[in-house]
């Protein structure tokens, strides 16, 4: 189909909330921004600093935190502005269809991401005596950019989809960020076949990668169970709780948002919140607060600072 659009921005309005809160919410979400990106860019210093922590877990983990990075910079600067200036919803065509595809690109990147991660606790609790062997670093450079190309061909189906079609008006996006289901409604055409294919798009990759990871876990705990030392199979838990703790808030939330039939704006914003915002924030903290490693690692950087000064 020819795209006859005649529509040149959008207005995205923002969270749902009343007005009184703007500066309260301006200010929490600007101070969650700011710790994720100093957290996450603590993490990338650290692993890249520490010897020790040139391993494939934490390969993942560096890359966990790009990524994480960069998708709360994605929306979370444009829904602040949203909060402070009366104009600050609005964004041109071309810059949503290049917020629309950051967001899927790297949002489906971080979910091919879990998956590997999953399969590498997988394979150094299951195979210890084989893990060096298996997860080299060709292997783990092979996993990851992977997982990069696949997160690009997927955003770019679901960007595709989205603005093929005619958009002549209303422009108000019923969110704070442009994403795929409130673009969709301003569509000036038929958008069922879109939103079946975009439907289908995206419950195969989320269910397919939680199936894998589940799998993945479900190995994992059998593997702990026949560990003798209950010292062992404490601290083989322990590396696996993270992940499954920021696995959950990635997961839970997108399939509530993207895989249910009736979705409501109101609550697809609040929810996206969690996804957009919060898990972003959770892996330093998580992996930080939980990891004796990465806190050893991060105390050491902080000496070397401390005693160069």
């Amino acid at each position: 189909m020819r795209n006859m659009s005649v529509v040149t921005r959008f207005i995205l309005t923002g969270l749902p909330h009343a007005p009184a809160l703007d500066i309260p919410l301006f200010g929490i979400f600007l101070v969650i921004y700011v710790l994720t990106v100093v957290g996450n860019l603590l993490i990338l210093l650290v692993i890249t600093v520490d010897s020790h922590l040139h391993t494939p877990m934490y390969y993942f983990l560096a890359n966990l935190s790009f990524i994480d990075m960069w998708f709360s910079t994605v929306t979370v600067p444009k829904m602040l502005m949203t909060l402070v200036s009366p104009g600050g919803g609005a964004i041109s065509f071309h810059g949503c269809v290049a917020q629309l595809y950051s967001f899927h690109f790297l949002g489906s990147t971080e979910c091919f991401l879990y998956t590997v991660m999953s399969y590498d606790r997988y394979l150094a609790i299951s195979q210890p005596l084989r893990y060096a062997s298996l997860m080299g670093g060709r292997a783990c450079a092979l996993l990851a950019t992977t997982t990069w190309l696949s997160g690009s061909l997927h955003s770019a189906v679901q960007t595709t989809l989205t603005f093929r079609l005619p958009y002549c008006g209303p422009s108000q996006i019923q969110h704070y960020f442009c994403d795929g289901p409130p673009i969709l409604r301003l569509a000036c055409a038929d958008t069922s076949m879109n939103e079946r294919v975009i439907f289908v798009n995206i419950g195969v990759v989320a269910l397919s990668c939680f199936l894998l990871i589940v799998l993945s876990y479900v190995s994992i705990v059998c593997s702990i169970l026949k560990i003798r030392t209950s010292e062992g199979r404490c601290r083989a838990f322990q590396t696996c709780t993270s992940h499954c703790i920021v696995v959950l808030c990635f997961f839970v939330p997108c399939v509530f948002v993207y895989l249910r039939p009736g979705s409501k704006d109101a609550v697809d914003g609040i929810v996206a919140v969690f996804y957009t915002v919060l898990t972003p924030l959770l892996n330093p903290v998580v992996y930080t607060l939980r990891n004796k490693e990465v806190k050893k690692a991060l105390f050491k950087v902080r000496s070397k600072s401390v005693f160069t000064e």
